[in-house]
């Protein structure tokens, strides 16, 4: 039998920005009713292969193919009634507005020119139904978690007659469970005949829901292969260009910090986010913060760097009672905080990655004050060199960097100051398992150096690697400490997690 001619194909494909050569020459194929995996480490040209397809960016070489057709899209708008949809990582919906309104705005169902409220209610409901998903789809989006909003994007995606779905890093904020219920609708779909471009830095994940994958590095084509030809350890060599073993691992636990206390708190929370809790956290330690989403894991971390005020409790710092209800006053003592949502709460997309990673010194000195030119060099030119920034130039804008640089940035802006406790909120979320390993082994050189760090992460496996003790979160509870010694596994974290910390 004849293989089934490809739904997509990309022959050629060249993009190029200022300084930056991000595609040379990349091939990508796409067939019907497949799951195909995009890998390759941040900075590898994903992203900008996607924007290329749907018409964010126009290309500079190379041709694009649809179901046989040349075509060149002017945008998303154009590439989605090709039949052609993205869903992002960060969900691009209107939380305002109800999941109906949602999946048919721009399309409303009409009748007597006025919009069918009742249709489109039925419609939506259908619709998701047809993805296992049953929900009030008159209430507001923002009433749903972010698992449901990306089923809805999906549900969208998918109404708008899609042959080919993009899902670029759909399970980063997800869950075991929820994971699981999307992967659902993924074989669902790829029954239907619709091909999905699946973007993941989970390797279990790309092995368990993709049939193909196409590889790329430093924009530039490695290879396309069924999942079955390359093990894990094979992948990530092609996407690093040299052989490893297993980058990820830290080998044994951590020895014990010798420093003093650092940041005491007692009974400190806040109404509506996080009950009352106390937290020890010495110097040289990592504190793991584990828990499901929604746990309570940010709102705790939100509370130490006083982005959010304390409805009750005490802190103290280095046995001084301190009152941190600003960022500006956590900084003053020596907290940093890396934020989870660096695109919203991080970067400043249209500075320079020179501006971007001086900021925070800049403001702890105060406007009226401004860094020397020749001293913002030098700090740059250190960060840039110690954290393995690329592309290296700190003038060119910090949106045309990878999320891995991305983040990399913002943990040289912090660590500019540095700080005395160093809070990390989900660190390696969206990143490449290279510059994940780069960032993990930062961590543990700044706790051998004496930093405190509070490491926060889904990701159970990456807590036990880095954290002398781990802080277990439910129903934004701290319900236990445990010590991160030989008999802490990832099995026993999970049952703690579970049973709200009792064994």
């Amino acid at each position: 039998m004849a293989a089934p001619a490809p739904i997509l194909r990309m022959t050629g494909i060249g993009k190029q920005f200022p300084g930056v050569r991000a595609l040379d020459g990349v091939d990508f194929r796409l067939m019907p009713g497949e799951v195909h995996a995009l890998m390759g480490e941040n900075g590898a040209g994903k992203s900008t292969l996607i924007k290329v397809l749907t018409g964010v960016y126009g290309i500079d070489a190379g041709e694009i193919e649809l179901a046989g057709e040349k075509v060149a899209f002017s945008g998303p708008l154009a590439a989605q009634r090709a039949g052609i949809s993205t869903v992002y990582q960060e969900v691009n919906l209107c939380a305002n507005l109800s999941v109906a309104e949602n999946i048919f705005i721009g399309r409303e169902p009409r009748r007597l020119g006025r919009i069918h409220w009742k249709e489109m209610r039925r419609r939506a409901a259908a619709l998701l139904a047809g993805l296992d998903l049953d929900i009030d789809v008159s209430a507001p989006l923002s009433a749903y978690s972010l698992a449901v909003q990306q089923m809805v994007a999906i549900a969208r995606a998918v109404d708008v007659e899609a042959r080919v779905l993009i899902l670029d890093e759909p399970t980063s904020s997800l869950d075991a469970d929820e994971v699981a219920q999307l992967f659902r609708v993924m074989r669902r779909l790829k029954e239907q005949g619709i091909a999905i471009l699946f973007v993941s830095h989970f390797l279990d994940q790309i092995y368990e829901i993709a049939d193909r994958m196409t590889i790329l590095r430093n924009g530039a084509l490695v290879g396309e292969y069924h999942i079955s030809e390359l093990s894990q350890v094979e992948l990530v060599a092609k996407m690093i260009g040299r052989e490893i073993v297993e980058l990820e691992r830290l080998e044994g636990k951590p020895p014990a910090p010798s420093g003093g206390p650092l940041i005491e708190a007692e009974g400190l929370g806040r109404p509506g986010a996080i009950e009352p809790f106390s937290l020890t956290i010495r110097e040289g330690e990592v504190t793991g913060l584990a828990g499901l989403l929604g746990s309570g894991r940010t709102e705790l971390a939100r509370l130490l760097f006083g982005a959010d005020h304390a409805g009750s409790g005490s802190l103290r710092i280095k046995g001084a009672p301190a009152s941190l209800r600003t960022p500006r006053a956590a900084i003053a003592h020596g907290v940093a905080f890396c934020s989870e949502n660096r695109r919203a709460e991080g970067l400043i997309p249209d500075l320079s990655v020179r501006e971007n990673l001086v900021l925070a010194m800049q403001a702890r000195r105060g406007w009226t004050r401004p860094i020397p030119r020749r001293t913002q060099d030098e700090l740059v030119a250190k960060y840039v060199e110690a954290l393995g920034i690329r592309p290296a130039d700190p003038e060119i804008p910090i949106r045309n960097l990878s999320g891995g640089n991305q983040q990399k940035v913002l943990l040289a802006r912090w660590l500019i100051l540095e700080p005395r406790l160093l809070i990390l909120d989900e660190p390696t979320r969206g990143i490449d398992v290279g510059a994940k390993a780069e960032i993990q082994r930062l961590v543990a050189e700044l706790s051998d150096g004496g930093m405190a760090v509070l490491y926060v992460s889904a990701e159970l496996e990456e807590v036990l690697r880095l954290s002398h003790k781990v802080e277990v979160l439910r129903d934004r509870r701290l319900v236990a400490e445990l010590p991160n010694d030989e008999a802490l596994t990832t099995d026993a974290l999970m049952e703690a997690i579970a049973k709200g910390g009792r064994s």
